[in-house]
């Protein structure tokens, strides 16, 4: 199963102000969410991004909400995403049944939402190199459990040569010196 631009998602979970610092190497994910949306912009990939309780963990980090628009960004008090029904209705109204996820924390908001993304018969892949918990071995589990579920555990350069598909074309000649090294 490869992902494909055209049937893909970027869905940035809860790289937070508050939250980030604690993050086991917390700017890794933040560094790999932002060049994912980057090529994700590139291929003409949908992101979304969620906050949890922003009152509480802060806003998004800048390196990262600074590549999102207004319109992007869901707010959200459920460890799930899929537990919010605009943040589900949003994903349905894209019509993209690959969700390719980056963010934090592995083993609370990536996987509840992961799950509940696989409960509704989306495709999962979970960037590995792109989420991150507090504690590694959170994350280690987390990666397993969701690859025990169903979900892709892959990297970011995975995804985007999967979302480039081919050498020959003018977009992955723009891409490839850009971010690819």
């Amino acid at each position: 199963m490869l992902m494909n631009a055209g049937s893909s998602c970027l869905l940035v979970v809860d790289v937070q102000e508050r939250l980030t610092p604690a993050i086991h190497e917390g700017e890794r994910v933040v560094d790999n969410a932002g060049w994912l949306i980057k090529v994700a912009r590139e291929v003409d990939v949908p992101v979304r991004l969620t906050e949890q309780y922003p009152k509480g963990l802060g806003p998004t980090v800048p390196a990262v909400r600074s590549l999102v628009l207004d319109e992007e960004l869901l707010e959200k008090i459920h460890f799930s995403s899929m537990a919010s029904d605009h943040i589900r209705r949003e994903l349905a109204t894209l019509g993209r049944r690959q969700i390719v996820i980056a963010g934090t924390e592995a083993h609370v908001c990536v996987l509840q939402t992961s799950l509940g993304l696989l409960k509704e018969g989306y495709e999962v892949f979970v960037v590995a190199d792109a989420v991150s918990s507090r504690r590694a071995a959170d994350v280690e589990l987390a990666l397993q459990r969701l690859a025990q579920h169903g979900a892709q555990v892959v990297s970011r350069e995975m995804v985007a040569f999967e979302w480039l598909g081919r050498a020959d074309t003018e977009v992955f000649r723009r891409v490839m010196p850009r971010y690819i090294r």
